[in-house]
């Protein structure tokens, strides 16, 4: 059963991991999906995948000119957006604060926290025209809890986006608007690239795979629009954070 069918979904972080599993996810409940990213050539290997319900929109979501002007194409083709996957976001090397520098803290604080304000801003007017919507958030763990292994930028970013996404919750809960904060813990995506130490084939294969958060998503979307599902912790169960803890305690 298309449980999402005539709903309209904007993916963002949408050519790989997550973003693509999420809208793979959701057009298989019958969605149409709007794919965007930097990367035309990978939204359009999604797209592929998807086949008809896909549309492939790239934009710089640093820009909020261009985010406004997405939002703003997915309104006037399709008359309606249901759902926003605020999922772009990205990570650097030189993470700890020996090597931090001011250009890596723009990355960080625009790529994972100004991006997801700006497609909010942009989607929750039509969101409240139409009586309503849902805005998922891809965070993290280190959203929720502090370790050196994320570094201190991303670390304070995605704590942000767990904020506004209660925020959402606090005061569009009356325009029938939820927002839900997805908090990964390690998952096997690209990002790990960023990773100062490389992680082997084994430590992957072990981790959340992105089709895991992909069938969460849509769990969350196909969720009846009177529940709200307001934050959501999914991890390996083969946790290298637990297992480096009881090391340490033998």
């Amino acid at each position: 059963m298309a449980r999402l069918s005539g709903k309209v979904a904007w993916v963002t972080g949408a050519g790989t991991g997550i973003g693509a599993a999420a809208a793979e996810a959701l057009a298989r409940e019958g969605a149409k999906v709007v794919l965007t990213g930097r990367r035309r050539e990978k939204l359009e290997e999604v797209a592929a995948r998807i086949g008809a319900a896909a549309q492939v929109m790239p934009a710089d979501l640093t820009v909020a000119a261009e985010v406004r002007q997405a939002a703003d194409a997915i309104v006037g083709q399709h008359g309606r957006l249901d759902i926003l996957v605020n999922n772009a976001g990205t990570n650097i090397v030189e993470r700890d604060w020996k090597r931090l520098k001011p250009e890596g803290v723009d990355t960080l604080i625009h790529g994972n926290l100004s991006s997801a304000f700006y497609c909010t801003t942009a989607v929750l007017p039509q969101m409240r025209a139409q009586g309503g919507g849902l805005i998922i958030h891809t965070s993290s763990m280190a959203g929720r809890f502090v370790s050196p292994l994320s570094g201190p930028g991303y670390t304070a970013a995605k704590h942000g986006v767990v904020a506004m996404s209660h925020s959402i919750n606090q005061q569009e809960c009356v325009n029938n608007i939820r927002s839900c904060c997805i908090c990964p813990g390690e998952v096997n995506t690209e990002i790990l690239q960023k990773r100062p130490v490389k992680l082997t084939e084994e430590e992957l294969a072990k981790m959340v795979q992105p089709e895991d958060v992909g069938e969460l998503v849509a769990f969350i979307a196909t969720r009846p629009a009177h529940v709200c599902l307001n934050e959501i912790l999914i991890t390996p169960t083969w946790n290298r954070g637990y297992v480096a803890q009881m090391n340490r305690g033998m």
